[in-house]
């Protein structure tokens, strides 16, 4: 078991590192609206993986028993590492790259968390990420101990979720160059927090049973996959000059801030109203740090790259 754990934990590491690079990537060659673009992408895979690969791995581990399911990692892992090094170049010029050594690392993680605005709008990826991991949480106890569902039945529900991610990162990715990541973002965060409301009233009053509820939870996921691409591609425009280093920030605050709010809807009692009023918390939570730590709602707040970019 101890050597289990500790292959996992490299495993994380490495995964963390991967997800780092790929948002650092479109920080080297993108800004703005293309970055969002290119971002909604990317965030099919991120976002949409931790929703199918639990069925997948249940699957898998079904038919061959559960060491097959390291089996097709290693394999995937080996397909990712040739298309890696055949396919993917170095995307940031060496007249960009800044000094190297803990002190550079430590001084350009100061200089980006003393942006207020850089700092609000990484953090707003986090709070969309615990809102979807609230619904992944909770959605096995709500679905089946409180509607009643078969295993079977909850696995097409919770594939819905993958739906809908990849149906507003499509459409995010088609709207974002005509009407521009601030404005979406303006308009996702309070809609995800109405969407999230509803679905506290859904689940406290049973209002249109197993439908009643997956229609809210659809629309919410849907729109937090535009939140989430705007937001991570408005922060990363902000330092492009240290774009992996933002992506670090970023992807830190995803993983700190899904695993502290989501476990709440357990402590709360795992009930259909727990898992929604955990969700609705972080989404408000969201729209407050976007409200009140950038200039989006301000009159012509565009929220333009620092003075350093």
């Amino acid at each position: 078991m101890g050597q289990l754990l500790a292959l996992r934990v490299l495993q994380g590491v490495v995964g963390a590192a991967a997800s780092v690079v790929a948002m650092a990537v479109i920080g080297d060659r993108y800004s703005g609206a293309e970055a969002a673009r290119l971002m909604s992408r990317l965030w099919i895979a991120i976002a949409v993986a931790p929703i199918l690969a639990p069925l997948a791995g249940t699957a898998i581990a079904e038919q061959w028993g559960w060491r097959a399911v390291f089996t097709v990692l290693a394999v995937m892992g080996a397909l990712l590492a040739v298309a890696v090094a055949r396919a993917l170049p170095e995307t940031l010029p060496p007249e960009r790259r800044i000094a190297r050594g803990a002190a550079a690392s430590l001084g350009g993680y100061g200089r980006l968390l003393r942006d207020r605005q850089f700092v609000a709008l990484a953090v707003l990826p986090g709070l969309g990420l615990a809102v979807i991991m609230s619904y992944v949480t909770g959605s096995p106890f709500v679905f089946q101990g409180e509607y009643g569902l078969s295993a079977r039945e909850f696995a097409v529900v919770f594939g819905l979720g993958a739906t809908s991610m990849m149906v507003g990162s499509q459409l995010n990715a088609t709207l974002v160059r005509r009407v521009g990541p601030v404005r979406l973002l303006r308009a996702g965060l309070p809609a995800t927090a109405v969407s999230t409301a509803v679905l506290v009233v859904v689940a406290a009053t049973h209002a249109g049973g197993v439908v009643g509820l997956i229609v809210p939870l659809w629309f919410t996921v849907a729109l937090l996959a535009s939140v989430i691409s705007n937001a991570s591609a408005l922060a990363l425009s902000r330092h492009p000059e240290r774009s992996g280093t933002a992506a670090a920030v970023i992807g830190f605050l995803q993983g700190a801030l899904g695993g502290a709010v989501s476990p709440l809807v357990g402590v709360l009692g795992g009930t259909g109203v727990a898992m929604a009023a955990v969700m609705l918390g972080a989404a408000t939570a969201g729209f407050v740090v976007l409200a009140v730590g950038t200039s989006a709602y301000h009159r012509d707040g565009e929220l333009e790259p620092s003075s350093v970019a």
